[in-house]
């Protein structure tokens, strides 16, 4: 019962890192930059398993790393943008953000099924010592 409570404490964990990074994707989604500035490149969260139990039984998830997405930003024509060069140009942020919006809702879902099952094991745990006091 404490294995399911620690492995979905890992998944809230990792969730959690992954809500935070769509967080600042989205936040950072209208950065302007000069054109031969750095743009502001989505960041993706990488996780990898834990370990396995003797059992064969999987002991939970963690975030390893955040990598950036390739490349430097979309170009854009604005002249009157006061970061524009020369030719009127300015560099965007790279983030898609109905790909953002969607795995947001994808973490925000995983985050509560793993709360759930914290819950539920905890409920057990409560009725297994109300069993053993003879409630």
């Amino acid at each position: 019962m404490f294995d399911s409570i620690s492995t979905a404490g890992t998944g809230l964990n990792t969730y959690q890192v992954w809500l935070d990074t769509v967080a600042n994707n989205i936040a950072n989604a209208n950065d302007v930059t000069t054109t031969n500035g750095q743009a502001f490149r989505a960041q993706y969260v990488v996780a990898q398993p834990v370990g396995t139990a003797a059992d064969g039984v999987g002991e939970g998830v963690a975030p390893t790393q955040t990598v950036r997405l390739a490349g430097n930003g979309l170009v854009f024509h604005e002249p009157t943008n006061p970061l524009a060069d020369a030719n009127g140009n300015v560099r965007h942020a790279d983030v898609n953000m109905s790909e953002q919006m969607g795995d947001m809702i994808s973490a925000e879902r995983a985050y509560q099924a793993n709360a759930s099952v914290i819950d539920r094991a905890k409920e057990a745990y409560e009725a297994a010592i109300a069993i053993g006091k003879g409630l």
